[in-house]
């Protein structure tokens, strides 16, 4: 399989990382394909613990080689400080290559980040107020700067200082603090100069890594229901996860594409507003975000949790032609006496053949569940299938069998070893 894709079959937090840090040891290249610093990935080796925002998870392998690609949006501020921590605790990054297509952030895209978010008032969307999404639409306005353009400093400083102004201009008539350009054109002509070394043209690099038989995994963040054009709109991010986006968001061509992994955790939350139709607003949601340590890697806030979904996995499978499932965080579930799964969703009173295609319905339906025994017992020392208590083996059977795609990998454990393969 020389490429393959992972993406997040809900609307995030899957535990993507951990599969990728998995598959990561059949690949050459790891490449993030979209999205910003506003995802953590969490994967633990051991006792050691690697919150990544924007490196790609194969970074902890030596033959790795981690491409940041033309789809992400790049904080050089949080990049080098990932990079800086990373390094301090025996990894290096060196190797570590850049897209000079791949847009950067600056503090004029976090400062409309926050006066947009502010405006929508009790209508707020989620943001992490970390930029991407005015970075994303300076980008398609045409007036964005690329990483390649570090390459030639002195034009890298007059575009900050020119576009800077400009921004500013707008930012103080809409009501916001003013910014010192000058300053950020100092800081970020210095980090311009450190990210040259990494710059590259990653289209090239990955297209001459498959003509030499080299295997690639293409990683996104968030997920398909945050999809900017398949997800809950407006509550999604502003790019692509699907797996259409790691096409556009990497220059590999859709004929490229091996394999492709959903990744969905045994059970469901999303951060921040949107429709969700097995949400628990009670104990039982309670219990789900404390065992499961349901609190964002970047943003600590309270995931929403809710039981494992087939209606939205079914569709993420049509969205973005999953050959394949890994279902993670099955061990969270061990002390529930009973667990649910949706398998369908009801609107008013009749059932619905397909996942609605406006948020507004979505966020009224009423979900159809099957209800199975709990197991009562942990899982994480399972390694085989055998090994599952049965009760946990008809959860997972159930759905595999409502997705219709084989669920390959089970995760049982937050070590790096935990899990087991499922078929």
């Amino acid at each position: 399989m020389p490429v393959t894709v992972v993406v997040g079959a809900q609307w995030g937090d899957e535990g993507k990382a951990k599969v990728i840090d998995l598959l990561s040891k059949e690949h050459g290249y790891v490449v993030r394909y979209q999205g910003g610093h506003n995802a953590g990935h969490t994967v633990v080796v051991g006792d050691e613990r690697y919150a990544l925002q924007l490196i790609p998870s194969g970074i902890l392998y030596d033959h790795v080689v981690p491409v940041i690609a033309n789809g992400v949006v790049v904080d050089m501020i949080t990049l080098f400080n990932e990079i800086d921590t990373i390094e301090r605790r025996g990894h290096s990054c060196e190797r570590l290559i850049v897209s000079s297509h791949a847009h950067l952030i600056f503090p004029w895209h976090m400062a409309w980040d926050a006066l947009n978010e502010a405006a929508r008032g009790d209508a707020k969307i989620g943001t992490t107020l970390k930029g991407i999404g005015p970075a994303y639409a300076d980008r398609a306005r045409r007036v964005g700067i690329r990483a390649g353009e570090v390459l030639a400093p002195a034009a890298f400083a007059t575009a900050i200082r020119e576009r800077g102004d400009a921004e500013n201009d707008a930012l103080i008539a809409a009501g916001g603090a003013p910014l010192d350009i000058e300053a950020i054109v100092t800081q970020y002509s210095t980090l311009g100069a450190r990210l040259a070394p990494h710059i590259g043209d990653t289209v090239s690099v990955l297209h001459d890594a498959l003509a030499a038989g080299q295997h690639l995994l293409l990683e996104g963040a968030q997920a398909t229901f945050l999809d900017l054009d398949h997800g809950t709109y407006p509550f999604v991010t502003s790019s692509n996860p699907t797996a259409g986006g790691a096409c556009t968001g990497t220059g590999l061509g859709p004929r490229d594409l091996n394999r492709i992994v959903g990744i969905t955790k045994a059970y469901t939350t999303r951060v921040g507003a949107g429709p969700f139709p097995t949400e628990l607003l009670d104990a039982t949601g309670d219990r789900l975000v404390e065992i499961g340590r349901e609190f964002g890697t970047v943003t600590g806030r309270r995931r929403r949790p809710g039981w494992v979904d087939c209606v939205m996995l079914r569709q993420a499978v049509r969205l973005n032609s999953l050959t394949e499932i890994a279902l993670t965080k099955l061990d969270v579930l061990d002390t529930f006496d009973t667990v649910k799964v949706c398998t369908g969703y009801k609107a008013n009173g009749a059932m619905l053949a397909n996942y609605p295609d406006r948020a507004e319905v979505l966020a009224e339906v009423e979900p159809v569940y099957t209800e199975l025994p709990g197991w009562n017992r942990p899982v994480t020392g399972a390694r085989e299938p055998g090994e599952l208590p049965a009760e946990a083996s008809a959860f997972v059977a159930l759905i595999e069998a409502e997705v219709g795609v084989p669920i390959r990998v089970v995760g049982v454990g937050a070590e790096r070893d935990g899990y087991l393969l499922w078929s």
